[in-house]
């Protein structure tokens, strides 16, 4: 799996994102080496990326996603007639998004490494709703032919346990087929049953044919249930937020927790 260097713009694009949306804490996760956390910052919001390669040597991240970025260009350009080029334009300004998104995360995780924290899925290390917003890209269901279906049940469940408000996975297709991810509908009928209802929304974003929806999982109504003891206790028993919870020096909201405003830096 790639550690891909995605621009602020392409996911404001990719999760239908609007300016209220980012008023509330917001969690990328994978967040790779994208640039949405750097930039969201430098607009006040209060933004955190999770990724289990944060746990390395950082230093390396940036580079690593520049080359890939070069890397790429030559096969978008050779195999430019697979993609959808209505957002993008052309190769050229792809290329160039991303080589921007990947210096922005480079200085960003360089200025504020706090803001990247080091984790994967099927277990985070955040308490319950600890973010009013959770965006995941292109690894559920993307990789639907190496990550099996409890994968993505737990994962699923995971991200819901971590939102107060809402999840945005986006896109719902394999990235080697095109095709919807199969036992999607299946998977949303198990988290319905476990107090996590969904729907499907379309975009105004697509790269891959057919790649123009996102899977929203309303979480308002969701409560996580106890974790289950083993190997001397529960996992996430005593889990302490690593990065400072600005939204609980607010005001109380209407159950009790602290509600998010953001701030100028």
């Amino acid at each position: 799996m790639l550690v891909s260097a995605r621009s602020f713009a392409e996911y404001r694009a990719m999760f239908a994102l609007s300016d209220r949306d980012l008023t509330g804490r917001v969690l990328d996760c994978p967040g790779g080496a994208a640039g949405f956390v750097a930039e969201a910052g430098r607009r006040g919001v209060d933004a955190v990326a999770v990724d289990p390669e944060y746990a390395g040597e950082r230093g390396l991240l940036g580079v690593r996603a520049l080359r890939e970025v070069r890397h790429k260009h030559a096969d978008l350009v050779r195999d430019a007639a697979r993609y959808l080029w209505s957002w993008y334009g052309d190769p050229g300004r792809y290329t160039r998004m991303r080589i921007g998104a990947a210096r922005s995360f480079a200085a960003d995780l360089a200025a504020r490494p706090e803001r990247y924290v080091a984790g994967s899925l099927p277990r985070l290390p955040f308490p319950d709703r600890s973010f009013d917003l959770v965006l995941s890209s292109h690894l559920l269901f993307s990789y639907g032919a190496r990550l099996d279906e409890d994968f993505h049940l737990a994962a699923l469940l995971e991200l819901a346990r971590v939102a107060r408000r809402e999840v945005r996975l986006f896109p719902v297709v394999q990235h080697t087929t095109d095709l919807r991810y199969a036992p999607l509908e299946r998977l949303r009928g198990v988290l319905a049953e476990r107090g996590v209802p969904s729907r499907l929304d379309r975009v105004r974003y697509a790269f891959q044919p057919g790649g123009d929806e996102v899977l929203v999982l309303c979480c308002t109504g969701h409560r996580a249930p106890a974790g289950v003891p083993e190997r001397g206790g529960d996992p996430r028993a005593g889990v302490v937020d690593p990065v400072r919870w600005r939204h609980r020096e607010g005001a109380a909201g209407p159950d009790g927790e602290g509600v998010t405003s953001p701030r100028r830096r």
